[in-house]
């Protein structure tokens, strides 16, 4: 049964929403300034730094699911979730600063990178798993999923969008740019805040409404038992579609997001002031992170009206394509010389404002293939009588951070292929570099945002299945009661 029943109060959007900030922190740093931080900044070989990611990334995604099923496995009078939101945000904030400032300011070592990123993301996932698997036990509604998925995704890409815009504009903001040490240290402190402050938070707000015994005492945990239930859940024909279309996304997103510093910086030099005459803080990457956020505001009002016209699947569809044709556009006019001279208003006006609607398209895809997992929890539960809202969302972190970490390895390949070299400057590059640049980074990702497509497209669960299975659910809860009352069986047992 739903924590609610009928509509979502508008502080319970917000509250639970709030809790995602950690993530968008985590994500932001990850795919956006730890390649060019370890690589730029500390020296270590680009190639070197995105294998270590990956790796850090394989095995937290082994521990993941593992965190999945000891979270659907909580059994205390505060429910399953939140003695996770409150035990593990402060371990994080620690974690979270040696990655940006390692012990005596230089690189900590191939095997200590790893070490430090596995930290990072294992304690993050004690966060974000437990607050995103609430999803399906607020609410059973096919739309108010959707809901709780939006406020999820803007306050996720506010918190990254904040840390973005403090480091171009106040950690980074000397004469060195991305290149000024020092700055990381306070980027490392402000996250490390605001990341305990989100989860903690949201967990508070959302206390009296979760913070209750579980229906049911779930077996002891064993370490067989964890996995014959995650392999039983990810079999999930549904699931199965589900991640073939997302790992697809989430390589194209990791590679997209972790090369974008060297494409914004050393192709369309937007570390310049974004104005003529205007303040020197004023830049293009500033105009960027405003871009996103707003691409992230339009994305908040469409994402629901395309849900309700389209559905999830199609809508995921469009999405994916959408971003890619207007995201790579720039790109190719630039190549075949149609594009304003880079550095100019025009070019930089130009670039953003097809980004805003790309980055738009792009999250549709990305919260439309989130929100379905919410139906694939009951799907499982009409198959098996077990919910498993944590091994299914620790799925998809699973699914997420192989391929994040993979789209990582690929940037780093990418950069090393063309001959970028260290230590570049914008407008000092060569433009058969720039032009190798582009070329390889455009053609993985219209591979990977087809592949998404054509999957996410055929996710076989639609509003209707989704509703006629909630009344199937709600039969058969009913019989068990029934049952009870006679005193057939226990109130608490689940019947075949």
């Amino acid at each position: 049964m739903a924590f609610v029943q009928g509509p979502l109060s508008q502080r319970l959007k917000i509250v639970h929403g709030f809790g995602s900030m950690a993530f968008g922190v985590k994500d932001l740093g990850f795919s956006f300034f730890l390649l060019i931080f370890y690589n730029q900044v500390l020296g270590m070989d680009a190639r070197l730094v995105s294998l270590a990611l990956l790796i850090a990334l394989l095995v937290d995604a082994v521990v993941d699911p593992i965190i999945g099923n000891l979270s659907d496995r909580t059994y205390t009078r505060w429910g399953r979730r939140l003695p996770w939101l409150y035990l593990a945000p402060v371990p994080l904030a620690v974690m979270w600063v040696l990655l940006w400032h390692p012990p005596g300011g230089e690189a900590p070592g191939f095997f200590g990178l790893i070490a430090i990123a596995v930290g990072v993301r294992i304690l993050l996932s004690a966060c974000e798993v437990p607050s995103i698997s609430l999803v399906p036990e607020i609410t059973q509604d096919y739309d108010d999923r959707t809901t709780l998925f939006r406020y999820r995704f803007l306050s996720g890409w506010l918190g990254g969008i904040v840390m973005m815009i403090l480091a171009y504009t106040v950690f980074m903001s000397g004469p060195d740019g991305l290149l000024q040490q020092e700055g990381y240290f306070g980027f490392a402190i402000f996250g490390a805040a605001l990341m305990v402050l989100s989860v903690v938070g949201s967990a508070l707000g959302q206390h009296r409404l979760v913070a209750h015994w579980p229906e049911q005492r779930p077996a002891p945990f064993s370490l067989r038992g964890a996995f014959d239930e995650i392999f039983d859940a990810f079999s999930e024909k549904s699931f199965l579609i589900f991640a073939a279309g997302a790992l697809a996304a989430y390589v194209n997103q990791g590679m997209t997001f972790s090369i974008s510093n060297y494409l914004n910086v050393f192709v369309w030099q937007l570390d310049q002031p974004l104005l003529d005459g205007g303040p020197d803080w004023f830049t293009g990457l500033l105009g960027y992170a405003l871009t996103l956020f707003l691409s992230v505001v339009l994305m908040f009002f469409v994402v629901g009206q395309m849900h309700r016209a389209w559905g999830k699947a199609k809508s995921a569809a469009i999405g994916a394509y959408a971003s890619i044709i207007l995201g790579l556009t720039p790109y190719f006019l630039l190549l075949g010389g149609l594009w304003p001279e880079v550095g100019t208003a025009a070019s930089t006006f130009g670039f953003l404002g097809m980004l805003l609607f790309a980055n738009m398209f792009g999250v549709v895809m990305m919260i439309s293939a989130t929100s379905m997992i919410a139906e694939i929890v009951e799907a499982f539960e009409e198959r098996t009588h077990r919910r498993a809202e944590g091994a299914f969302y620790s799925g998809n972190w699973l699914i997420q951070k192989c391929a994040t970490g993979l789209g990582i390895f690929v940037t780093g390949q990418i950069v090393a292929a063309a001959q970028l070299p260290d230590g570049a400057r914008a407008g000092s590059v060569a433009p058969g570099v720039l032009s190798d640049m582009i070329l390889y980074y455009a053609c993985a990702a219209i591979v990977l945002a087809v592949l998404a497509a054509f999957w996410l497209g055929r996710f076989p669960i639609s509003r209707e299945e989704h509703e006629a299975r909630l009344q199937t659910l709600a039969q058969r809860r009913a019989n068990v009661i029934d049952a009870a009352a006679r005193g057939d069986v226990d109130a608490g047992t689940v019947v075949p």
